[in-house]
C-alpha cells in the first residue's frame, strides 16, 4: 500500500520540462499533522497567543525591549544580573582582540586556549575539587559526562524530573537506566535494592538536578549522598541553576548542605549565573581526566569561543569579590515567594529563585494569561505540560529572578499577577 495519498505528492519540472511527480516520504507526515489547520499548535497561533521564540529586541537585565516596547524582564536565568555589567562585556571585547571570535576547533586538537585551562584551574578551585573540564554548552556537559564515565553494564539511576540534557545522557549511554519517581528516594531505595539483588556486578551512577529548574525545589543531597555510599553508586549533581545561586559563595547543592567533599562529580553552566554559554564538570582528577577523554560531546564539538571564557572568568570574580548579589538574590525569592503565596497563588515548594505560579489544567488559559502579562509588562515563561516538562494539569509561569531586580520591579510583577489572576480566576484570595 502506498504510503503518500496523491494530496501528499509534491510537482516539479524535470530537466526535460515535463511535469514530474515526487512522492513525499511518510517520514514528514507528522510534520504536516503539527502545522495543520485544528491541530494544537495552529490555534494556539492563530489565536495570537504562540508565546514561544519571541524575539527580544534589546536585553538590559531586568529590562527588555519585545514588540517595541519595555518589559520587566521576570523570566530569565540571568541570577546574578550580570549580562549587561559593563564589566563583563569589557572582558568579553578584550578577548575577542586577543583571540578572535572562535577557536574551529574541538578542545582536543586545535581549539584549546591558555585561558581555557585557567577556567579549568579556577573552578576547579573555586568548588573546591582536583579538576575541571569545559564543554561547548551546558546541555552537551550532562550528556558526555553521563556517556563518558558509564560502560554496557552499568546502571544509571534518574530522578523522573531531571532535565532533557540528563535524559539526552542516558539516551546516548550504553548502560541500562532506572528513573525513580521525582524527589521519592523511598522508590529509589527499592530500585538500587532490586539492582543489587539482581545484577550485583553492575557499577551505578545516581544522577539528579541539584536544584529543580522548573519547581526551584532543591534536591535531598544528604540523603542522596547516604544512598550512594550504601549501594556502592557514584552520585553526580547537575547544579545549572545551583551553582552561583546556592550554597556558600554560591558554590552549589553539595555545598548547601555542606557535603562538597562527598559528591564525586558536579556539573554545571555558564548561560545562567556567569552570564555566558557553556558547562563544567568538577571531580577528583582521573575521574575528570577520562571524562576529557571519553566523553564524545567534549572530543567532537568546537570549543568554547574565547569571549565566552573570558565572559565567565570575569563573572567568577564578581561573583567572589560582591557577596552582597547572593544575600540580595536570596532576599528577593523569600519576598516574591511570600508575596505570591499571600495573593493566593500555588507556587509549589519552591526553595530558589526560580517560582513557579501555577496556573491550572487549561493550555488555552495558560497562553491567555502569559499575553496578558506581557501586556502588563511583565515577561515570563508559560511552561505546560509538553514532553513532560511539568505534570499534567499544572501549566505554570515560569518566573525567576536578578539580584539586580529593583523593589519597585518586584511589586510591579506582584500587581500584575495580582490583575491578571483576577481576571482569568486563577486566585484563591484577594481583592480587584
Amino acid at each position: 500500500m502506498m504510503k503518500a495519498s496523491l494530496q501528499d505528492r509534491l510537482h516539479f519540472m524535470a530537466a526535460d520540462g515535463e511535469t514530474a511527480v515526487r512522492t513525499e516520504p511518510s517520514l514528514f507526515a507528522k510534520t504536516h499533522a503539527f502545522m495543520a489547520a485544528g491541530a494544537l499548535y495552529r490555534e494556539v497561533y492563530d489565536a495570537g497567543l504562540y508565546p514561544y521564540f519571541r524575539p527580544i529586541e534589546r536585553n538590559e537585565g531586568t529590562r527588555a525591549i519585545i514588540n517595541g516596547k519595555e518589559v520587566i524582564m521576570a523570566g530569565s536565568n540571568n541570577y546574578l544580573g550580570l549580562t549587561s555589567d559593563p564589566r563583563v562585556k569589557e572582558a568579553a571585547e578584550r578577548a575577542i582582540h586577543q583571540y578572535g571570535t572562535g577557536c574551529t576547533g574541538s578542545r582536543f586538537l586545535n581549539g584549546t586556549l591558555d585561558i581555557h585551562l585557567e577556567l579549568e584551574g579556577r573552578l576547579a578551585e573555586f568548588m573546591g575539587k582536583e579538576a575541571c573540564v569545559l564543554f561547548s554548552t551546558g546541555y552537551m556537559t550532562n550528556m558526555g559526562v553521563i556517556q563518558g564515565i558509564t560502560s554496557k553494564n552499568d546502571l544509571i539511576f534518574s530522578d523522573k524530573d531531571n532535565h532533557s540534557c540528563i535524559v539526552a545522557g542516558t539516551q546516548v549511554s550504553p548502560a541500562d537506566t532506572r528513573r525513580y519517581r521525582h524527589d521519592d528516594l523511598t522508590h529509589l531505595r527499592r530500585l538500587l535494592q532490586k539492582a543489587e539483588a539482581e545484577r550485583p556486578e553492575a557499577d551505578k551512577l545516581i544522577v539528579t538536578d541539584g536544584v529543580f529548574s522548573m519547581s526551584g525545589r532543591i534536591a535531598q543531597v544528604p540523603e542522596l549522598v547516604k544512598l550512594a555510599a550504601e549501594f556502592d553508586a557514584a552520585l553526580a549533581l547537575d547544579d545549572a541553576h545551583a551553582v552561583g545561586v546556592i550554597g556558600p559563595g554560591g558554590r552549589g547543592s553539595a555545598a548547601y548542605f555542606g557535603l562538597s567533599e562527598e559528591v564525586p562529580i558536579t556539573t554545571g553552566t555558564f548561560s545562567k549565573s556567569f552570564a555566558s554559554l557553556g558547562g563544567f564538570a568538577v571531580g577528583e582528577r582521573d575521574v575528570i581526566e577520562y571524562i576529557r577523554h571519553m566523553a564524545h560531546s567534549h572530543i567532537f564539538s568546537a570549543s568554547m569561543p574565547p569571549s565566552n571564557v573570558a565572559t565567565v572568568l570575569q563573572c567568577l570574580e564578581i561573583l567572589c569579590e560582591e557577596t552582597w548579589r547572593l544575600e540580595r538574590l536570596w532576599k528577593i525569592s523569600a519576598y516574591m515567594r511570600d508575596g505570591f503565596r499571600d495573593l493566593g497563588f500555588n507556587v509549589w515548594k519552591s526553595q530558589a529563585p526560580i517560582i513557579p505560579v501555577v496556573i491550572g489544567d487549561e493550555m488555552m488559559t495558560a497562553f491567555q494569561f502569559w499575553t496578558d502579562l506581557l501586556e502588563e509588562g511583565v515577561f515570563v515563561n508559560p511552561v505546560v505540560p509538553w514532553r513532560g516538562a511539568v505534570p499534567r494539569g499544572h501549566a505554570i509561569m515560569r518566573t525567576s529572578y536578578m539580584a539586580t531586580h529593583t523593589d519597585e520591579e518586584l511589586d510591579y510583577i506582584l500587581d500584575a499577577f495580582r490583575r491578571v489572576g483576577l481576571r482569568h480566576g486563577t486566585l484563591s484570595n484577594g481583592l480587584p
